[in-house]
């Protein structure tokens, strides 16, 4: 019976195995997980590139045809902003907040991160809070037959 479907499997290299499939499945469900969008802004930000910068954008944007510029610039800018965000320095502070596991002192860090930290929890706050004074305003602002569109667009009738 193995040496039948060894044969079919040379014989048929596109038949995959249900095993095959499932572990296709698997990985196009971490791959769909891992690319979640985050939550966005109501608001745009209209950026203008050096054309050095742009010329690169675009030469992404043509080796990844699946991800728009727009994309792009998004999934760029929030790494650079987590790199610059871990690259900020520690400064110790005078005062002790902990101890480690061998009992030497942790102190509070006084250097910028923790204003980025809490400035950055102060603005998505105020983001979200934004999001969704924005929502019923857009609504309000389309037409019946536009919403209309918008949502059979999302629920198809078969």
């Amino acid at each position: 019976m193995r040496a039948r479907r060894d044969w079919h499997l040379r014989t048929h290299p596109r038949t995959t195995t249900a095993k095959e499939q499932s572990v296709s499945f698997k990985e196009l469900l971490e791959s769909w997980r891992e690319t979640a969008a985050a939550p966005r802004t109501a608001s745009t930000f209209a950026v203008r590139l050096p054309l050095d910068e742009a010329a690169q954008l675009a030469a992404l944007a043509e080796m990844f045809p699946g991800r728009a510029p727009e994309q792009l610039l998004t999934e760029l800018l929030g790494a650079a902003l987590r790199e610059l965000a871990a690259a900020m320095p520690y400064v110790a502070g005078k005062r002790v907040i902990s101890t480690d596991e061998q009992g030497d002192p942790i102190y509070e860090d006084v250097g910028p991160t923790p204003r980025f930290m809490t400035l950055t929890r102060a603005h998505r706050r105020s983001l979200e809070a934004g999001n969704k004074a924005a929502a019923p305003a857009q609504r309000r602002r389309e037409s019946k037959p536009a919403r209309a569109a918008k949502k059979s667009r999302r629920h198809p009738r078969d």
